[in-house]
């Protein structure tokens, strides 16, 4: 016997098995995503799914997607109480709140960004824009900023499969049939001034067009009809909001392709009052397949996911500017909005500059539902 240690893995290939292993895993999660996408089958399908979102609205349309169909396989095994979850976190995260992912509970994967850093002198111009290495320094005069680069496989965690201290319930909204969340309006319609459009309450539909509510872009009004229960004004004018910041006529991304564009204005809508508690089996969105199929040169998968994701984000920018008691976001109280950061940049960081612009799913607005 020689007494000679046996020579250690070379690290390159070392790395090279865990890039085979990370990428059969985000395969994995792909396969994953395309089952729930291909699950919404119909417009009621599309409600539940966006419904879900709006209560863990910190995450991309993607994972939430992806979260849901994991946990609810995983309440048909038996490992979780609830059809669906309440909170997510990662496993570190639970520890910060004193609780620890118990055994045998395998969590959900998910996407999480792989970022990279880009300088330039000059930020405006997208071509100058280069990715610097990994301890190499910007040159003096040079804006350095983050860019989403690839994505790489998380896990996380429902609370229902961890143990330890309990977590405080925030106040959630409770509301009777037809009532409208206090300050809804009022903030809804702030957003609706401040994007320069008036707003008009009129006494019946047949002042416009039979409509709960429109938006017209040459007088740059907004008219919501006041013969409907509060509730129903405030989806309304949710509705028409959502035109409002998607679905300028002027914009040229948003003639490119044509015929979501309610789709998308009902869909914000419906996040919005799924977000403050609201009733929303009465949300009516077309068939699926009807609609994402309307967007010419594109999958209807890949329309269904950039609409989710083009939805949230509009829902998510108007939740944020609303001075409202809404329901939790997935996120545990105690760690804040900091516990999702992990599947997206910083939104502290500007955006680089997109060499070649181009809508997600640009649409054109529409009459309010």
């Amino acid at each position: 016997m020689s007494g000679r240690m046996p020579a250690r893995e070379p690290s390159e290939a070392r790395s090279k098995q865990r890039t085979i292993e990370q990428q059969a895993k985000l395969d994995a999660l792909h396969e994953t995503l395309v089952f729930a996408v291909d699950a919404l089958v119909s417009g009621h399908d599309w409600a539940r799914a966006l419904a879900f979102a709006a209560r863990f609205r910190s995450r991309s349309f993607n994972n939430t997607l992806l979260i849901w169909v994991q946990h609810g396989a995983a309440f048909e095994a038996g490992r979780v109480p609830e059809p669906e979850p309440s909170y997510v976190a990662g496993y570190r995260q639970w520890q910060q709140l004193d609780r620890q992912v118990q055994k045998g509970q395998p969590g959900y994967m998910i996407f999480a960004p792989v970022t990279g850093r880009f300088a330039s002198s000059t930020p405006a111009d997208a071509n100058s824009w280069r990715r610097l290495g990994a301890r190499e320094k910007p040159q003096p005069g040079e804006v350095v900023r983050s860019k989403m680069v690839g994505a790489r496989p998380a896990h996380v965690w429902d609370v229902s499969q961890t143990a330890g201290d309990p977590i405080p319930e925030p106040p959630a909204p409770a509301l009777l049939v037809g009532e409208a969340p206090a300050g809804l309006w009022e903030g809804l319609g702030a957003q609706v001034a401040a994007a320069g459009f008036t707003l008009l309450r009129v006494p019946h539909e047949g002042m416009i067009q039979g409509a709960n509510g429109t938006t017209d872009w040459a007088a740059r009004q907004v008219a919501v009809r006041e013969n409907m229960e509060p509730a129903a004004q405030a989806k309304t004018l949710a509705h028409e909001l959502a035109h409002v910041l998607m679905h300028d006529p002027d914009d040229k991304d948003a003639h490119q392709h044509r015929g979501i564009g309610e789709v998308e204005a009902e869909s914000v809508a419906l996040m919005i009052g799924a977000a403050h508690g609201m009733d929303t089996t009465a949300y009516t969105i077309p068939y699926v397949s009807t609609w994402a199929a309307r967007v010419d040169g594109k999958d209807p998968a890949q329309v269904v996911q950039a609409t989710g994701e083009r939805v949230r984000k509009t829902a998510l920018g108007i939740l944020h500017r609303l001075d409202t008691v809404q329901v939790g976001d997935g996120i545990p109280p105690g760690l804040g909005n900091d516990a999702a950061t992990a599947e997206q940049p910083s939104r502290a960081i500007a955006p680089i500059p997109e060499r070649q612009p181009t809508a997600t799913v640009p649409v054109r607005a529409g009459r309010g539902l």
